[in-house]
């Protein structure tokens, strides 16, 4: 396996860095001729590490003045009861989640499988994406079981969330049954919706949400901005 490129080195311990809260946001960096120094580099590769954090969404320049600190990563909490909006809000956030697409579909055999359907069901498919403070943070995929929650699309389409949707489908509360987590590159139609490079890091998390009687409402997919979000488990017992 080769080496890390420097500028690559220096732009994860600056991203270290913004995580830890050694520059919070708005801050500004150090100028390229103090990061040089601290490196041990010359300056053009500290502005390669730079221009990196800057496609990544983390900081941005300011004419005849420096590079300042977007945002860092916000602490995202998944337990039973996960809610996107009241998440944000807890951050100190302002959340926003705006609709790519809502359609109405047979269901594949590995969609089926975590609603309990049978394949060729009809499924409502929401795909979205959300934000903090206007910054992307995720890119979403909700399949509902369209039969069980009439009126799901239209609730959908109001713009107001999955919670007021399925409320307005007939579901006063749900819960987290699972999720499962793991890593994907983000593809060019992901990283141009998530401001991002092609093929930078992405938290990739599976879920299945109950009604109270255990029956599932949603089975979702969602692609995080591995730079922006830090998921904690909470101990409520998350499956």
């Amino acid at each position: 396996m080769g080496k890390t490129p420097l500028w690559q080195a220096i732009a994860a311990s600056l991203r270290d860095d913004i995580a830890e809260g050694r520059y919070g946001p708005g801050d500004k960096m150090p100028g390229e001729l103090a990061l040089a120094e601290r490196f041990g580099v010359n300056r053009h590769t500290v502005r390669h590490a730079l221009t990196l954090l800057k496609e990544e969404g983390l900081v941005h320049s300011r004419r005849g003045s420096g590079v300042y600190v977007l945002a860092r990563p916000m602490d995202y909490p998944l337990g039973r009861r996960v809610r996107f909006r009241r998440n944000l809000l807890a951050a100190g956030r302002l959340p926003e989640l705006r609709i790519l697409g809502i359609e109405s579909r047979e269901a594949t055999a590995e969609e089926a499988a975590p609603l309990a359907l049978a394949q060729g069901d009809m499924i409502c498919v929401f795909h979205g994406y959300s934000l903090a403070d206007a910054q992307p943070i995720s890119l979403s995929e909700s399949l509902f079981p369209q039969t069980r929650l009439p009126g799901i699309a239209e609730a959908l389409r109001d713009g107001k969330g999955v919670t007021h949707a399925l409320q307005q489908a007939g579901v006063a509360d749900y819960t987290r049954a699972s999720t499962r987590i793991s890593a994907r590159l983000a593809t060019a139609t992901q990283a141009l919706h998530l401001r991002l490079r092609e093929g930078a890091p992405l938290i990739y998390a599976t879920s299945i949400n109950v009604d109270p009687d255990g029956k599932p409402v949603e089975f979702g997919r969602t692609w995080f901005a591995g730079d922006r979000i830090t998921l904690t488990l909470e101990n409520d017992g998350l499956a």
